[in-house]
């Protein structure tokens, strides 16, 4: 028998910002290699591949610290903020 109740998801505020700091700072080393950052960022993320991610300024080993869902979770959040 499948579960009705919806589940809850939180991520700490702390980690809230970390993902903020960890997405900018990526975009930014992909922008500089001469990388479309949006491009490279979204393929990460959907496939967990770290090569989309250079290792210019250590990107890719920032990128790492997080899952992909916290990251995925910053940009919706932000995206939405936005729309409020």
């Amino acid at each position: 028998m499948a579960n009705s109740e919806t589940m809850m998801f939180k991520v700490e505020k702390e980690k809230e910002n970390e993902a903020k700091d960890v997405l900018l700072t990526v975009y930014q080393a992909l922008k500089e290699k001469g990388y479309n950052p949006i491009n490279q960022i979204v393929g990460y993320i959907l496939s967990g591949d770290p090569t989309y991610i250079t290792n210019h300024q250590s990107a890719r080993s920032i990128i790492r610290r997080l899952e992909r869902d916290e990251l995925l979770e910053e940009v919706i959040r932000f995206y939405l903020e936005e729309k409020e």
